[in-house]
């Protein structure tokens, strides 16, 4: 059976948590993106879970952003933007979602995976979670992620992601930065610390942490229409044979 990868969602002792994966790196192909765009929004109605965690499977990459089998199949605009529309819907998800998330960052995160750090309300992650904005390098940009990305760690850090697109940033830059809150030496202690935080939020008011969301989250209300035009100009940008080429060398590496 060809694992095309997913998502679920588990509830343990009012701890809603939310896991991904695919095979490749834990990339995000449009199916895995619709389905944890949805179940973000159902987690955030789910009175068995005060407080979210989201995390994706395995020991290596936490997420590789974009995948690029999917990004080569694409053949027209519609299309294209549908795709980058994935990614818009799971950070509005995130950011319309009354419960505080915390994100799980175990291993190195890229593109669409750092947009996904950076969207969560409190993110900790391991000294492995090494980050890079690498679209500029295959033709595009990270249009979608960067309002999210932007808004944790600045438009100075932002820029130099998106600019030197080949570079990666270490983790103890990404808390430095503020897309991390904590970095760890291992996911046992990051796991620990997680725990003891949720168990804090446990005991908080639910009405409480969702109005500080919402203070939290002031002045990104336009963002469905914002993301929905910064899909547009990577569902352009992808069909271009700059881009196409690009992607094409990335593949054969």
């Amino acid at each position: 059976m060809i694992d095309n990868g997913g998502v679920v969602y588990e509830v343990s002792e009012g701890v809603g948590f939310i896991e991904f994966w695919h095979p490749k790196s834990n990339s995000l192909p449009g199916a895995v993106l619709a389905s944890l765009a949805s179940t973000i929004e159902e987690a955030g109605k789910d009175s068995r879970s005060s407080v979210l965690v989201l995390k994706s499977r395995g020991e290596k990459a936490f997420c590789a952003g974009a995948s690029f089998d999917e990004l080569i199949s694409i053949e027209d605009f519609e299309v294209g933007k549908e795709f980058f529309m994935g990614f818009a819907r799971v950070i509005n998800a995130a950011r319309k979602c009354p419960k505080l998330i915390i994100g799980r960052v175990h291993g190195k995160a890229v593109g669409g995976g750092v947009g996904m750090a950076a969207a969560v309300d409190y993110c900790m992650a391991t000294q492995h979670a090494s980050v890079k904005l690498s679209e500029l390098a295959v033709g595009i940009g990270p249009f979608v992620v960067g309002p999210a990305v932007e808004r944790k760690i600045g438009n100075s850090a932002m820029s130099e992601l998106a600019i030197n697109a080949t570079e990666w940033r270490y983790a103890e830059w990404a808390k430095a930065k503020g897309l991390y809150t904590e970095v760890f030496e291992d996911v046992d202690q990051m796991d620990a610390a997680i725990k003891t935080l949720c168990a804090q939020l446990k005991a908080s008011n639910p009405e409480a942490m969702s109005m500080l969301k919402s203070i939290f989250w002031e002045g990104t209300e336009h963002w469905d229409e914002l993301l929905s035009e910064r899909a547009a100009m990577s569902g352009k940008l992808v069909l271009s044979d700059f881009t196409r080429n690009a992607i094409s060398k990335f593949k054969g590496k």
